[in-house]
Formats: C-alpha cells, structure tokens, sequence
C-alpha cells in the first residue's frame, strides 16, 4: 500500500518556502507572480489528491518524525482535507484575479513585493489551521493568519484601512489571548496538547473544570469565526480592504474559527453539554445579522453582514449534535466558503466599473455590463437558497436535521432558519434591482474591467454550481466525515495507534532506552548476585 503521508506538510511548507523566496524576488515582480501561482496551483493539486486519499481513512504525519503526542501532528481526514481543497481553489482564483488588478493599477493599491509573500504565508496559515493535529498549533496558524491578514487588510495605508485593520487586529489578539489562556489551562488539566491524546484524556477530568475549557475554546474560536453578540468588528473591518482581499477574508477566515468549533466540539467535548446554548447563539447570529444586511444601502457592507448571518446556519448543524446536522453543517460550510467570496470578486468587479459600490449611486449595469450582471445574479440567488442551487440544498439538510432533533429550541432555529433565507434573498434581490436595474442617478464612470478579472470570478461561480451539480457525491462525502467525527476514534487511532504513542522517532528512542535499560540489568543481575554470595 502506497504512503501517501509526504503529501500531508506540502500545503503548508510549499507557501512558506516559496514566501521566503518571493520576498527575495522583490525587485522581480514577474518572477514574484510566477513563484506564487505556481506553489498555490501546487497546492490546490495536493489539497485534491488528500481530499480523496482521506476518504479512506486519516493520513498522518509526524513533523520531525517525533511520534505523537510529544511530537506535532499532521492530519488530513476528511474534513480537514475538504476544508483545504474547497480553500484552496478559492485562494488561487483570488490570486488570479488579484495578479490582473494589480498589472491594471500597478501598485498603487498592492505593493507586489508586499504582497505576495504575505499572501503566500496566509495560506500556510489557513492550511496549518486546517491540518494541524495539536492544540497549540492551531494556535500558531491562527497567528500567520493574524500577522497576514493585517498587513493585508491595510495595504495602501489609507486612513479608512489603517483604522479598520486597527480594529481587526486589536479583536485578533484578544481572541488569540483568550485561545492562549484556554490552551494553559487545558495543559494545566490534562498535560497535553494533543487532540488525539487530549480527546482520550478531557473525559477523565471533573465534568465541571471540563465545562469552563469548553466555554473558553468556544469564545475564543467563537469571536473568530465572528459569532453573535462576538461579530460587531467584521462589517467595519472587511468593506475598507482590497476586493480580493476582502473575498478571502470573506471566504475563509471566520470558517477556520468555525472548522475549530467543528473539530473541538466533537472530538474534545462529545457530550453536547453547551448544544442548546450554542442554538440560541445560532438563532441570534442569523437573525441579527440578516436585519443587518437589510438595513445597508452599500453592497460590501451588505454581503458583510449577510457573511454573519449565514455563520449562524453553521453554527446550528454544530449545535445539532447530531450526525445529520454536522453533515449539513460541513457541506453548507463548503458552499459558502464558495459563494460568498465569488459575491466579493464581483463586487469588486461592479465597484471597478461604476466607481462605487453605493446602491443609491448605482443602476443600469444589467444593460452595461450584462456578464456581471449574470455572475451576480447565480451566486446571490444561491446564497438566497433558491433550488436547486447548493445553498438550498445545505440549508434544506440543516431544516431536516432540526426537525429529526425535535426539541422546542431546534424547531426555533428551523423557524429562524427559513425566516433568515427570505431576508437574505429580500436583500440580494433590493442590491440586484438597485444595482443592476434602476436608473442610476448621474452618469456611472463606466471604466474598464480587464478579462482576466471577470475570468477568475466566473471560475469560482463555475465551481459554486459544481457543488450542486456534484451534490450527491459530495454531501455522501461530508456524511462519512460527519460520521467519522461522530465515533472518534478513527482519528484518535490514526495519531495514537496503541493509543499511547505515536510511530516517530521518540517512540523508537523510548523502546532503545527500555532496551538499554534490560540489557544493563541483565548484565549487573550476576555480579549483584556474586556480591551478594
């Protein structure tokens, strides 16, 4: 049977290797452009061939060839590699799309030399998140994410962006704080930070002291992933970056704080003790977001608060508890990583050639611009869940899953659900006709909008309908992932295969030092005994 293992560490080391080298690039732009798209094309194949060598069971890799848990893990399942392939493709269409506004504008908006490099080093982040095996390395990629995306999300040193990363970044380091606190005293508790190890040992400890670890993972991972009343900081910080930097944001970061709930939720703390907390917070995320995104007359500011509101349909397939709801759950993830971030590529596109993204100053782009206006009308109906796009299709299995739950508060959140998806598509539909079809009040610059822009943008909305035309395959794959997190213990095994240790180079130092120790008591059992006589 083939070791596939080599390939797990490559979506990480490949961005991180090839930042080093495209920052000494930095007087050579082309070479710069080249050295990323060819490691996050790199990437993207890799992130394919474990999202289907992971369906056969976790690959893991011990970094250093230290076995675990002393050493750090490495682990594609099936829901880390998903989350990675679907990131992926989205950080590599952003690329492209990003490499034709910056060869359209120069630098004036994107220093090259700054950011590529930078780039390359948040999708090592995001990939680390993803992978990372270890508590306390989930922590560190959440940091390359935070020292990425600030300099990302003020790049050009605008006022409006210097103060809006201020913000993003003060909520980043609280949130990173809280997370560090949580991950001492977990250590505290059980001496390890290994999830495998740490999903065996959490269960022996006082169900009291176990609850407030969990409540304190959950608020950190909650105000990453921008869960209400945590979620204030996304409307303001995101809206003032650079187009493909707010789609990635938008796409990507709030879901690794939601990947982190979904794994530490049901590997860590399987016994459902918060769920109906956490569906009350479902609830109010969704609603409170979405009468947001109603109240908004610019289109980024829009999508932002629509970004909130849909973290509440995540967050209640989470709370579920069950197999059903995480299935729907990781498959609406994945659909909405897609979408949202296809919205903002083509909010960018809108914002080029009508200079604003105001809805009382545009109008007419149908008639202008008829290829936009066909790649904002498939994404936003999907986001709306209009059948049979995927957005429907992940919302109906979380309205399954609340009804087979049963309970007072599950049919809430199923009320609340349908509620929330006719205000999204009210509010799509009011930035579909004020944008696209009413007279705009003074004449729209009409600038132009290179191809290879639109190009990338309706490859992502090209890959949203894939997810529902390949529904059934891949709603069947974030099933057996929902049940692989359900029983646990293919991941525990995976890590720790006698449930002890893992098979790197501290397990075969362990078994020499136990050697060691036989053969000198062997040798000094005689003389002992010819002393003693």
């Amino acid at each position: 049977m083939t070791d596939w293992s080599w390939l797990v560490p490559l979506p990480v080391v490949l961005p991180l290797s090839a930042a080093g080298l495209a920052l000494a690039l930095y007087r050579r732009p082309r070479l710069q452009r080249i050295v990323t798209l060819v490691t996050l094309t790199l990437v993207a194949a890799v992130s394919a061939t474990l999202l289907v060598i992971a369906d056969a069971g976790p690959v893991v890799v011990e970094v250093g060839d230290w076995a675990a848990p002393v050493g750090i893990s490495l682990v594609a399942d099936r829901l880390s590699a998903l989350m990675l392939t679907v990131s992926s493709v989205v950080i590599l269409c952003v690329l492209v799309y990003s490499l034709a506004q910056g060869r359209e504008d120069g630098e004036r908006f994107a220093p090259i030399s700054i950011f590529h490099p930078t780039y390359l080093v948040l999708s090592a982040g995001v990939a680390n998140a993803f992978l990372s095996g270890d508590l306390f390395n989930i922590y560190v990629g959440f940091e390359i994410l935070l020292a990425a995306s600030y300099v990302l999300i003020t790049l050009s040193g605008t006022t409006e962006r210097i103060r809006a990363g201020t913000i993003y970044v003060v909520v980043a380091i609280l949130s990173s704080v809280l997370f560090l606190v949580a991950i001492a005293a977990i250590y505290a508790a059980v001496g390890t930070v290994n999830l495998a190890q740490l999903a065996i040992r959490l269960q022996e400890i006082d169900p009291g002291v176990r609850l407030v670890l969990q409540s304190m993972l959950l608020l950190a991972f909650g105000i990453k992933a921008a869960v209400f009343p945590l979620s204030s900081w996304l409307p303001d910080s995101y809206p003032t970056a650079p187009a493909p930097v707010t789609a990635v944001f938008a796409g990507l970061l709030t879901k690794v704080g939601v990947y982190a709930i979904i794994r530490t939720q049901t590997l860590l703390f399987p016994g459902g003790q918060l769920d109906d907390i956490l569906l009350w917070v479902a609830l109010a995320t969704m609603l409170v977001g979405i009468l947001g995104a109603v109240a908004q007359d610019d289109v980024k500011r829009l999508l932002s608060f629509t970004l909130v509101s849909h973290i509440g349909y995540m967050m209640f397939g989470i709370a579920l508890g069950s197999v059903h709801g995480w299935t729907a759950a990781i498959y609406y993830v994945a659909h909405h990583i897609t979408v949202q971030t296809a919205l903002f590529l083509v909010v960018g596109l809108v914002e080029r050639f009508g200079g604003t993204t105001s809805l009382d100053r545009l109008g007419g782009l149908a008639k202008m611009t008829p290829v936009l206006a066909v790649l904002f009308f498939v994404p936003a109906m999907n986001l709306g869940g209009i059948p049979p796009f995927s957005g429907f299709l992940g919302k109906v299995g979380l309205l399954e899953a609340g009804v087979e739950v049963g309970t007072p508060v599950a049919y809430a959140l199923v009320a609340g659900s349908v509620v929330t998806s006719l205000l999204t598509l009210y509010a799509l539909i009011k930035a579909w006709n004020k944008a696209f079809w009413q007279s705009p009040p003074e004449e729209l610059p009409a600038n132009r909008v290179p191809v290879m822009m639109v190009a990338p943008t309706a490859a992502l909305v090209v890959f949203s309908l894939a997810l529902t035309v390949f529904a059934g395959p891949l709603y069947a794959y974030t099933g057996r992932a929902a049940q692989t997190l359900q029983s646990r213990w293919p991941y525990i095994e995976a890590v720790l295969p006698d449930g002890q240790r893992g098979e790197g180079e501290s397990q075969r130092a362990a078994e020499d030092a136990t050697e060691d120790a036989t053969e000198d008591t062997t040798e000094d059992a005689p003389q002992d005994a010819e002393v003693g006589g």
